[in-house]
């Protein structure tokens, strides 16, 4: 099933990331490029790596603000029932384009990661959740809404900015190391530029809004897990694979070597916590 109403924020926040992805469309930005070479295997090593997912055949996935085709088209692979929440509907046909190639269906649904009562209630075994959570200003809001949908002892998986590196890029070399300007706030926006990898054509990307993202402070992320009844399994700080300390200060590589710019949270849900 292709685009089921979803409920939606008619706020200035959903309108901005809704125009601002429906242009990383038209640009073919790496996150809204379909994964059309996946097997089973490559599936399993890019969602489920570690394991701890288990097996996947029969189990329900909601790949919450995760159009684009990747990882839809992973679960999908791997035999999961899928349903894709996304405020864009070119990345939600992304999706539908993945399934078609691969003979799968999943159930894409135009909406707000911050409204999910549209969805039923623990329902999911799987709430998978790309670096998209750093969109809104409030990430308990999420978390609550997640709380809903997830069964008792499912697994949340969400990525998330560093809040202490948010707003500082490799343009901050000082010379000594890399400067951060940006006051840490919880809920403060940040203009984040775009790295070079992200467009393919760099022109395309030009029209491109920019990254409006929203600090959440360590406290806001594991204190609005607690109060909503997640339990932290793991934590990973995630740098930039490709980059090395031998490469030039004042670039992408370098400064990823210095700062992990991005958070991997793996949470399971004990039912037990705030639930609207």
């Amino acid at each position: 099933m292709s685009n089921e109403p979803g409920k939606c924020r008619d706020d200035e926040i959903y309108r901005y990331n809704e125009r601002r992805w429906e242009a990383m469309v038209q640009a073919n930005a790496l996150f809204t490029r379909p994964r059309l070479n996946l097997t089973p295997e490559s599936a399993r090593a890019f969602v489920n790596a570690e394991g701890l997912l288990g097996e996947l055949t029969g189990k329900s996935v909601l790949c919450l603000a995760a159009g684009g085709g990747q990882q839809s088209a992973a679960f999908a692979i791997l035999g999961a029932d899928v349903t894709v929440v996304d405020l864009a509907a070119g990345q939600l046909a992304k999706d539908q384009q993945a399934a078609a190639h691969y003979g799968t269906a999943v159930r894409t649904i135009k909406g707000d990661m911050r409204d999910l009562t549209g969805l039923p209630r623990r329902h999911y075994d799987v709430v998978w959740h790309p670096y998209s959570i750093n969109f809104v200003p409030a990430c308990a809001e999420v978390f609550g809404q997640v709380a809903r949908v997830l069964k008792p002892g499912g697994i949340y998986y969400f990525m998330c900015a560093n809040p202490h590196a948010l707003g500082m890029t490799e343009a901050d070399w000082t010379g000594d190391g890399y400067l951060l300007r940006e006051p840490y706030q919880n809920g403060t926006p940040v203009l984040q530029p775009y790295q070079e990898f992200v467009f393919a054509d760099r022109e395309a990307g030009s029209s491109v809004p920019p990254s409006l993202e929203y600090r959440h402070t360590l406290s806001s992320l594991v204190n609005g897990l607690a109060n909503h009844g997640f339990q932290i399994c793991s934590l990973t700080e995630v740098v930039n694979e490709a980059g090395d300390e031998s490469h030039e200060p004042g670039t992408w590589d370098h400064f990823t070597t210095i700062v992990p710019p991005w958070w991997q949270f793996w949470c399971r849900y004990s039912g037990v916590g705030s639930v609207r």
